[in-house]
């Protein structure tokens, strides 16, 4: 099971899965059934098989992206410079989180990155100092000043 910094086992048709719903996801009705026939999959086992990544935490969620703003949160950038004997265990706290929609590892003296959502503004500031609390190290918030949309999609 991949925790922390472990790589993910992926078998062929979980790469496909993975590479098919980063974006596109189908408008329709029965949209988990259109994906699965396009990958040769009958819709049980497309779920099955997402269910299983993300309880294994090869997938730490699954689902569409806000504007939060817009619904009235508040969205951050949040770095933190993690001792490397004490990184695992920080990760491990910081990805259980459910107000960091993700966490990556940097080669800097802030080596650990992460976009806090949280549903008000002020909650930026409590993520924060909930962070902290657990982990032990400070967290530096910044604030988006501008948005780009890059779409960025990782290749299973």
């Amino acid at each position: 099971m991949p925790r922390g910094t472990e790589a993910a086992a992926l078998d062929e048709t979980d790469r496909l899965i993975v590479n098919a719903l980063q974006g596109g996801f189908p408008l329709v009705d029965e949209p988990y059934r259109e994906v699965a026939e396009s990958l040769s999959l009958t819709e049980d086992e497309l779920l099955a098989r997402l269910k299983r990544m993300l309880e294994s935490r090869v997938l730490t969620r699954f689902g569409p992206m806000y504007q939060i703003e817009r619904m009235g949160g508040a969205f951050a950038l949040a770095a933190m410079q993690v001792p490397e004997d004490d990184f695992e265990r920080v990760t491990m706290i910081v990805n259980s989180l459910p107000d960091v929609a993700h966490n990556y590892r940097r080669e800097h003296a802030f080596n650990m990155w992460f976009v806090l959502a949280t549903e008000t503004p002020e909650g930026i500031g409590r993520a924060v100092r909930g962070i902290e609390t657990a982990t032990g190290y400070p967290v530096f918030p910044f604030s988006k000043e501008r948005e780009y949309f890059v779409e960025m999609r990782l290749h299973a």
